[in-house]
């Protein structure tokens, strides 16, 4: 409608400098004020328009740009959030997504550059063993063979990492649920660092009900998300300490499982950046993927893990399984 009143008052006012020009005739039908009217208020209505759509043209365009400039893999791009409300709506969230994807590219280049370090070691000292066998330098016994084969041991256990990470992450990890005890499952699992614990002159207890209500969960991964948290905690013990494993029912069916270790505890910064992949404290010696893979078996249980900790009083790391739904 806007469209066809502005092309009559544009025709309207050529018609009207045509007659004062005496280029035509006039007819007499209409009183030359509501033509000039009629003029003027079509060429107001095409100006409006025609500042409308700038206002709205000139964004949309930067929007476009700045499309084009992320395309071509530049995360640093912004666009100004101006013009209408939609318009700015628009360009927020276009900001948004761009730093996501900033974030998400800088998390990319960051796992690359942790993976590259975690294969180089082993992958650097078997190097040295095997040069230094056939130099000579070492002599070809059962000690140096040993010591290769637990470096081997260290590059599959960190491919076998990344691989349920992977699998975890992208929501392909199959779980294989039964109904079990928990509190026996980790009686298990405790027994099975009982000899490493002692090694270590650290103390290792375990305190669940005997009478715990099944719930279905996978136990291999629920075990291995227990040896993960029980190998940290041991490691991080220091002689004549103590860790201990508490098993508990929830109100509502669940299971809750905490490893509380009395070793120097972590500051609220490490606390922040517990369960980041590769991510290992000072004096840490791991891979860096235990919390991270236990964070991700729980979540694909449908649970939820949390760390505690106060500098020099110890860590405690806590897991809920939820209850076994009907079908």
């Amino acid at each position: 409608m806007a469209l066809l009143f502005s092309v009559y008052g544009m025709a309207t006012l050529a018609w009207l400098a045509a007659t004062k020009l005496g280029l035509v005739a006039s007819s007499g039908s209409a009183p030359p004020a509501m033509w000039l009217v009629g003029g003027l208020l079509g060429v107001a209505v095409t100006l409006v328009a025609l500042v409308a759509t700038r206002h709205v043209a000139m964004p949309i365009g930067g929007v476009m740009d700045a499309i084009d400039r992320v395309a071509a893999g530049d995360y640093e791009v912004r666009v100004i959030e101006r013009g209408p409300p939609p318009i700015r709506a628009v360009a927020r969230r276009f900001n948004t997504m761009v730093s996501r994807l900033q974030d998400h590219d800088r998390q990319r280049r960051d796992l690359m550059a942790d993976l590259a370090h975690e294969l180089r070691t082993p992958l650097t000292v078997m190097q040295g063993k095997l040069e230094g066998l056939l130099d000579g330098v070492y002599p070809p016994d059962a000690n140096q063979l040993t010591q290769l084969l637990e470096e081997t041991h260290v590059l599959s256990r960190l491919v076998e990492d990344l691989r349920t990470l992977a699998l975890s992450e992208s929501g392909a990890l199959k779980l294989q649920k039964e109904s079990i005890d928990v509190g026996d499952l980790a009686r298990d699992v405790v027994g099975a660092f009982n000899g490493d614990a002692a090694a270590r002159q650290v103390t290792l207890a375990i305190d669940a009900p005997d009478d715990l209500a099944p719930i279905d969960v996978d136990p291999v991964r629920i075990r291995e998300v227990l040896a993960n948290l029980l190998s940290n905690a041991l490691r991080h013990t220091p002689a004549n300490g103590s860790v201990a494993v508490r098993v508990a029912p929830g109100s509502d069916g669940s299971v809750s499982v905490e490893v509380r270790d009395t070793g120097r505890g972590m500051t609220p910064e490490e606390i922040a950046r517990a369960f980041d992949r590769f991510y290992k404290g000072s004096d840490s010696r791991g891979t860096g993927l235990g919390l991270t893979i236990a964070r991700s078996l729980v979540s694909a249980h449908g649970g939820d893990i949390r760390a505690s900790s106060e500098a020099g009083h110890g860590t405690t790391i806590s897991f809920r399984l939820p209850p076994t739904t009907s079908s």
